[in-house]
Order: C-alpha cells, then sequence, then structure tokens
C-alpha cells in the first residue's frame, strides 16, 4: 500500500445543463459560441443542451433580426424527483 493521496476526480455540482442555463439567464443574448467559451463545451455541445432545454419548455428562441435571444421560463420545475418542486427561478437566484 502507498502513501500517496489518491488522484483527484474532476466533478461539478451542476451539469452543462445547468451551466447553459445560468449562462443564459445572465446574458439571454449571448451567442452559442460564447456561452460554449464560458461553460468549457464545444459549440456543438451547447447547441444541443439548448434543444433540450427548449424541448423541456425551459427556453424559448426568439429571432431578433439575425440573431436569437433566449427567454427563460423560470416557473418551470427542476427535473430530478428530489427537487420538482423547486422552480428555476430559485436555482438561478443563486447565481444572480
Amino acid at each position: 500500500m502507498s502513501d500517496a493521496p489518491a488522484p483527484e476526480r474532476s466533478w461539478t455540482f451542476l451539469s452543462n445543463h445547468g451551466h447553459v442555463l445560468v449562462a443564459l439567464s445572465r446574458d439571454p443574448s449571448a451567442r452559442l459560441r460564447d456561452i460554449a467559451a464560458a461553460v468549457g463545451i464545444t459549440e456543438r455541445a451547447t447547441q444541443a443542451i439548448v434543444r433540450d432545454l427548449e424541448s423541456a419548455g425551459y427556453v424559448t428562441k426568439v429571432k431578433v433580426g439575425r440573431r436569437n435571444e433566449y427567454q427563460l421560463h423560470p416557473d418551470r420545475r427542476l427535473r430530478h424527483p428530489g427537487e420538482s418542486g423547486t422552480p428555476i427561478r430559485d436555482l438561478l437566484g443563486i447565481f444572480d
């Protein structure tokens, strides 16, 4: 047995979906490439996450000229059964 510490695993409390949602709440007119850079994921992964959030009713994409803006629906509830009574507004409020 070695006394060396075990290598540290990297993890965060929020999923990439949570990080994208927070980024959109901070700047609803942000470009997906900027959100991807802020979250640390690819632009393609960001596109897929935004599609997931749209199809689940958390976000609506609105065309403004040549750009998109995103309207969040803060009364939607968190998805995990343990937090399903909590609106996303409460989660997003932590990051204001």
